[in-house]
């Protein structure tokens, strides 16, 4: 008798045990299901509004195309064709200088604001979010409009200039100044990223400060050693966002250049350039191409800002 209970209390814990065990996988089972009805939306959303045209798009990349007739398989014809499109050369020119400015321009602003305002005194909430205001705005149809009209022959700028004795014609008339018009555009919504240098500057360590300052250390040589190191992943994070926002810039080339490019193609950026294709020449299949061409761009860009992180962003466990 002695053995037996022993051995009966163990199968029955064991009966016990697998019984709760099925229960368990039951009720998983039964979660998994819910949670699959609740994200069926999404799921289909994801298939029939994203990737499922991002794959016909990369069909369309390989064919010709124009809206009114069906695709015809063409393979690679539509990247040979852009290997020898002189407007498609000089789409990417602009597109890559107006990268190389503006992003470093937005950089640098909203970082001499960011440490402006991170400081005590009456009011800085004010202005704070008087240097913000603009980004609700963002870069907009009106407010391209308005970059129009006071860079114009008449605008704002010439009237100004024409006060102080100065006679110009229209600045984004002009191919060595249209360009700028649109860099200068790009620096009106620093905002966004003043505010991600702002939150940053108010986590570093004052101890660090306060440490360099017995070793006698000045402001600048701060700003390099400390404030730096201790931001860059943050200076990591609005150089990937910047850089990609910048590349698919269309807006104010659009509302600025009238859609055309602007004087001598100017202004005429990739995406302005691939919507000319698209939905001006009704060449689809073209404008997919040169959108895959972008999205590999990126991709590879990307790839490389993240190989770089290693050896210039600092996390504070490292």
């Amino acid at each position: 008798m002695s053995v037996r209970a022993p051995l009966a209390a163990s199968v029955t814990h064991r009966a016990e045990t697998d019984e709760k065990r099925i229960k368990q996988k039951k009720r998983k089972a039964r979660d998994g299901r819910t949670a699959l009805l609740f994200l069926t939306p999404w799921l289909l959303g994801m298939l029939g509004l994203t990737l499922g045209p991002m794959l016909y798009s990369l069909y369309l990349s390989f064919t010709q195309y124009n809206l009114l007739n069906a695709p015809q398989w063409i393979g690679l014809g539509n990247f040979t064709q852009m290997m020898n499109d002189p407007r498609f050369f000089n789409s990417v020119r602009v597109t890559v200088l107006y990268v190389a400015i503006s992003v470093p321009l937005v950089l640098v602003v909203s970082m001499l604001v960011a440490l402006l305002l991170n400081t005590s005194m009456r009011f800085m909430s004010g202005y704070r979010a008087m240097f913000y205001l603009p980004s609700l705005l963002g870069v907009s149809v009106a407010i391209a409009t308005l970059w129009r009209q006071i860079f114009g022959p008449t605008g704002l700028v010439n009237n100004a200039l024409s006060d102080l004795g100065i006679q110009h014609s229209s600045w984004i008339g002009d191919p060595s100044t249209a360009l700028l018009v649109i860099i200068s555009l790009s620096g009106w919504a620093f905002g966004s990223t003043m505010i991600i240098f702002l939150a940053g500057l108010r986590q570093v360590p004052q101890e660090l400060y306060e440490a360099a300052s017995v070793d006698g250390a000045a402001r600048f040589r701060k700003f390099l050693s400390i404030t730096l190191p201790s931001m860059s992943p943050l200076i990591f994070f609005c150089v990937l966002m910047d850089t990609v926002h910048a590349f698919q810039a269309f807006t104010p080339a659009f509302v600025i250049s009238g859609g055309n490019g602007g004087p001598s193609d100017s202004t005429l950026f990739y995406t302005l350039y691939l919507y000319q294709q698209g939905f001006t020449q009704l060449n689809m299949g073209y404008a997919a191409a040169m959108a895959w061409l972008l999205v590999v761009v990126l991709a590879v860009f990307t790839g490389l800002l993240f190989l770089s992180a290693r050896f210039w962003v600092h996390y504070g466990d490292n």
